[in-house]
């Protein structure tokens, strides 16, 4: 069989597909992708995101600018930071006895001579009761004495002129000298009754000093359980509550007294060898960074000494600085007393040359 015969037969042999049956033709679509984001490529949201950030760093960049602390300083003038203190004061029982009022609490303005609490002072009330009983008592008796001691200078002075009488009439011979003579022990009598009633009357006058003096001491107990401020000052703590019991030396309030408000800064050796004291200088707080308080040196160590933890730089710790301390005028830091608090930092600057003037950010108002 021929090759042309074998494709005759199996041509004959394959039979033909329905229409029905035909594949579907397959057509070429263009390739679309769906609309994808490159990578890298910012979402909708981070333009105005990115606008923003740069709009706060400028805002804060603008803001350090404008309260930044004064820079570029004179070489006449020396600076660092601290924090301002006040001097500490405990008001503190001076006997046992138990808290029976409380006239103010913590962060109280107070005024010198201001009462603050009361202790329980019936026991003490009781026994000035009983001083001024005996005071009265020596009164009544010293009253007594007198009376018997005019008695008694009025006997002596009868006495003494029943004597002059008699030594007339003894000289006349109208009288005896056995009757001069009872009228000169008659004297004797009075004269000795008198000193007794002068004695009476010293022993008196000394018990009613004795009896006045202890009630003095009680009166002056009574107003010690007054607790008083010693200065003007605010209450930093209040450590006892009413009702309690306390012993002697046991401590109700501390207070800070506002009119002695200073910064202690640490200064190299160059600048604080031509620091006097009495020195002008500002102290600058964070918390008013526009405002400059005008104060005076009034501290300046004998000794170099290591600085303390709120020097800020590693290489200013290294060192060996001196402390200076700058105080507040009092008058001014009592009229400032709600600004100038212990406890905020800030920035003092001291000059160490006088004719070096101060810079337009830290002039001050020296009449404030």
């Amino acid at each position: 069989m021929s090759t042309d015969d074998n494709v005759d037969v199996h041509a004959d042999c394959i039979a033909p597909m329905p229409e029905t049956t035909r594949l579907p033709a397959v057509v070429a679509l263009p390739l679309v992708l769906p609309a994808t984001e490159k990578k890298g490529t910012p979402r909708h949201w981070l333009k105005p995101a990115l606008l923003l950030l740069v709009l706060l760093a400028a805002a804060i960049g603008v803001g350090t600018w404008w309260f930044r602390p004064p820079t570029g300083l004179p070489p006449g003038i020396a600076s660092g930071n601290g924090r301002l203190e006040a001097d500490e004061i405990d008001i503190d029982t001076k006997f046992p006895g138990r808290i029976a009022k409380l006239f103010a609490d913590e962060g109280d303005l107070t005024t010198a001579g201001e009462v603050l609490a009361l202790m329980d002072t019936q026991d003490l009330q009781a026994s000035l009761k009983q001083d001024q009983a005996l005071i009265l008592q020596a009164g009544q008796t010293l009253n007594a004495a007198k009376s018997a001691l005019a008695q008694q200078t009025s006997q002596v002075l009868y006495a003494q002129q029943e004597i002059a009488r008699t030594q007339a009439l003894v000289g006349k011979g109208f009288a005896t000298r056995e009757q001069l003579d009872n009228r000169t022990q008659v004297l004797a009598s009075a004269l000795a009754g008198q000193r007794a009633a002068e004695s009476v009357i010293g022993e008196q006058l000394q018990a009613l000093q004795a009896a006045t003096h202890a009630a003095e001491v009680i009166e002056a107990n009574i107003n010690n359980d007054s607790l008083v401020s010693p200065r003007d000052g605010r209450i930093e703590y209040r450590v006892a509550n009413v009702g309690e019991v306390l012993a002697a030396g046991g401590k109700v309030f501390t207070i800070l007294d506002t009119a002695y408000v200073y910064m202690d800064i640490y200064l190299s050796t160059r600048s604080a060898g031509r620091i006097k004291l009495g020195s002008d200088a500002r102290i600058v707080l964070d918390s008013y960074p526009t405002r400059a308080f005008p104060a005076k040196v009034v501290f300046v160590a004998a000794q170099a000494q290591f600085t303390p933890k709120t020097v800020e730089t590693k290489d200013e710790r290294d060192l060996l600085m001196f402390r200076v301390r700058v105080r507040i005028d009092s008058g001014r830091a009592r009229a400032h007393a709600a600004e100038v608090r212990s406890g905020l930092p800030g920035m003092a600057y001291v000059q160490t040359d006088p004719l070096v003037a101060w810079p337009a950010a830290l002039q001050g108002d020296a009449s404030k």
